[in-house]
């Protein structure tokens, strides 16, 4: 007679549970490990991407990775903190409740000091576009555009002091010495022009913002990286050819320069700070005919000046305002000529006293703001519509920013707005996001972001994003650190895409 053969532990009631609970913790183990990205696949996946530079040819067009939704980018940073009750999140409760104490801030200390009551906007809210979206009478002409626009209302910051504040939303760090967002972005990707610098900043024409060149530096990435100034007022210095020297001349003198590098640098392959020392004073000549070129705008016709503004005359407002309205017009024809990164300030470091240079509106908010909302409007709108009429939207990324918000309140004793990082807006328009679109929510006073709460990292990651680049891959190895523009931060706000 056969032996009954042995019973199968799946079959034994006490074996099967027993394997079960070890499957099932198997299985939970796993998804942990996945959901850390920590499995060996998810490893590989966020294995860093550095791209391979030619030091020859640093801005050489280089390949996203991923099909991108937008080719270039042209970033709008309000200096100061321009204040987000006042522009673009409408609140009706601080409407209602003006006057009154903000419940749950009795006794609240900010960066100036103690607050007083809350404070509705000295300005009305209107519905605009065929969305309705809800603007502020003090941009009336960007408000006409919100059915253009991508709304991010619930952004949040590290700090409550303008330096540090500009550091982080260009950089991604409050403290000096990190690449900014441009310099990522042309580290990464190049440029589509051979004889324009990839990446621009335009300081606004009352001067550069309080972090300076900290807002366009490349900090620890390669120099060629860094973003180069000049703007419609202030053009680049000593690009003029010599009285003395005609054309051909010059051209000879180039052709021969040359000819002696590429002699000399064969007799040092492999040497790339000669490459890139060479390839930066090639750039510097190439720009002596383009950079003149591009920044002549006497070629513009006269409708084109009077919608932008750069026509304003009358008093000093006027003036600021022609000024940055020139800049909106360089900043177009700079993204015509495919440069990557276009960065333009509206608002500089405080001279002349405070509220007078920027945004940071602490002591008479309703005459500060009159300024300001005149100076930006009508020359921000006339960009996009002239960006969107030529086409170039179709292609380009524009994003709204400055380095945090304002109080609901006033503060005790003036009629103007404290620091608030805990909730601020900032906006998207152009290729790749949605729109007309509005995500998140600060409370209902305005005071903190309480619905889909954004970071700056979030906000960095998502540019990257519509550009094709993995914000968690990009990188560069510095002092024993892989280094990213969103450190180890940042998710894709992935609701905001189109």
């Amino acid at each position: 007679m056969d032996p009954i053969p042995p019973r199968h532990p799946l079959l034994n009631r006490r074996g099967f549970l027993g394997h079960s609970a070890t499957a099932l913790s198997g299985m939970a183990f796993t998804q942990l490990l996945g959901r850390d990205g920590l499995l060996a696949a998810d490893a590989e996946r966020k294995r860093p991407l550095r791209p391979r530079i030619d030091p020859a040819n640093p801005n050489a067009a280089r390949t996203a990775h991923a099909a991108p939704r937008a080719k270039q980018v042209l970033m709008i940073f309000c200096a100061g903190a321009c204040s987000h009750l006042d522009t673009f999140d409408y609140k009706p409760e601080l409407i209602r409740r003006h006057g009154q104490p903000m419940p749950g801030a009795d006794k609240l200390v900010t960066f100036q000091g103690a607050q007083g009551a809350l404070n509705r906007s000295p300005w009305e809210f209107r519905p605009r576009g065929q969305s309705g979206k809800m603007v502020s009478d003090l941009v009336p002409r960007l408000g006409a555009l919100a059915d253009e626009m991508c709304f991010i209302h619930s952004l949040t910051g590290k700090t409550n002091t303008h330096g540090p504040g500009e550091n982080f939303m260009n950089t991604g760090f409050t403290l000096d010495g990190f690449p900014s967002i441009g310099a990522w972005t042309t580290y990464a990707l190049g440029s589509a022009n051979d004889n324009l610098p990839a990446y621009v900043a335009i300081p606004d024409p009352r001067g550069a913002p309080q972090s300076s060149g900290n807002c366009w530096n490349p900090g620890f990435l390669p120099a060629a990286f860094q973003g180069t100034d000049f703007n419609a007022t202030k053009p680049l210095r000593n690009l003029a050819r010599p009285a003395g020297i005609t054309p051909e001349t010059d051209r000879s003198t180039r052709e021969f320069l040359a000819q002696l590098n590429r002699h000399h640098l064969a007799g040092y392959p492999g040497d790339t700070e000669l490459a890139a020392r060479i390839s930066s004073y090639e750039l510097a000549a190439r720009m002596q005919l383009s950079v003149p070129a591009v920044s002549d705008l006497s070629t513009e016709p006269a409708h084109v000046l009077k919608m932008y503004g750069a026509d304003a005359t009358g008093d000093r407002t006027q003036e600021i305002k022609a000024g940055y309205a020139r800049n909106c017009i360089l900043a177009r024809r700079l993204l015509e000529q495919g440069v990557r990164f276009v960065q333009l300030f509206n608002g500089a470091y405080q001279v002349g006293g405070e509220g007078t240079s920027n945004w940071d509106g602490h002591k008479v908010l309703k005459d500060q703001y009159t300024v300001h909302g005149e100076v930006l409007d009508q020359p921000t709108a006339a960009l996009l519509i002239d960006l969107k009429q030529r086409g170039l939207l179709a292609d380009t990324l524009v994003v709204w920013c400055t380095e945090f918000g304002r109080m609901p309140t006033f503060q005790a004793g003036a009629s103007g707005r404290d620091h608030n990082p805990a909730g601020f807006t900032g906006w998207l328009a152009g290729a790749g996001v949605k729109a007309p679109f509005s995500y998140g929510a600060t409370d209902e006073f305005g005071y903190r972001a309480v619905e889909n709460i954004a970071t700056v990292y979030d906000f960095h990651a998502t540019i990257l994003h519509v550009l094709g680049l993995d914000h968690e891959r990009l990188s560069f190895y510095h002092n024993g650190v892989e280094r990213r523009l969103t450190d180890v931060h940042g998710q894709v706000l992935t609701d905001v895409l189109a």
